[in-house]
């Protein structure tokens, strides 16, 4: 099935949504948690949290247009300049899915969908207790796309929680280990699996295939 650019604007919202959102392959599933100065949690799920450098120690993240519907995350975040990021579990899918409803600011997801906030370190935001994978980040900067009123979030990481067994000797983490989940397009959830290793990609070393 092929679609030109005309096909895929001709398509109803919903097929549209649900084809782009898919196309990229699987995302990762992260809940971000946040705090407002006046101390009213949110939690909410994410599937664009991505690695921008490692010194210092970058990741950003993209938040839907602002203009008609309130971004709670974006306001605490902005208020208090600090954000958790908790990865998504197979035991907890059901729960972080559903804090993608559009719940009242008086209300938090962490209550509405069963999922423990959890202080560490004096750190202001909430982590997600259920969450082996836990990321403290500072507030940088945000950066507004003007095509479509999107906004790229940069934060800085301030505090990582993992567990022992999920750190190889490399220093990389076995996602696999944790049971943690992808998504793709906005309600499909994936396991994940290891695969196999590879050494880091030299010309020299490129075996002839």
């Amino acid at each position: 099935m092929n679609f030109t650019k005309n096909d895929i604007l001709e398509l109803t919202h919903v097929a549209r949504l649900n084809l782009i959102n898919s196309i990229t392959g699987i995302k990762p599933a992260n809940l971000i948690g946040t705090i407002s100065n006046k101390g009213q949690t949110n939690v909410a799920i994410f599937s664009s949290v991505v690695h921008l450098g490692s010194n210092p120690p970058l990741l950003g993240f993209v938040l839907r247009p602002t203009k008609d519907v309130p971004r709670h995350t974006f306001q605490n975040i902005k208020e208090t300049g600090v954000y958790t990021i908790n990865h998504i579990h197979e035991n907890f899918i059901e729960n972080a899915h559903f804090t993608s409803a559009k719940f009242e600011k008086t209300d938090s997801e962490f209550d509405k969908c069963k999922l423990t906030k959890q202080f560490i370190n004096n750190f202001k935001a909430p982590f997600v207790k259920e969450s082996e994978v836990k990321i403290g980040m500072k507030f940088i900067e945000s950066v507004p796309f003007k095509i479509n009123d999107t906004i790229f979030v940069i934060g800085e990481i301030q505090f990582i929680s993992v567990p022992n067994k999920a750190v190889t000797k490399k220093g990389y983490l076995d996602l696999s280990l944790l049971n943690n989940v992808g998504i793709s397009g906005l309600n499909s959830y994936y396991s994940l699996e290891k695969i196999t290793d590879f050494p880091y990609a030299r010309v020299s070393e490129t075996p002839n295939f």
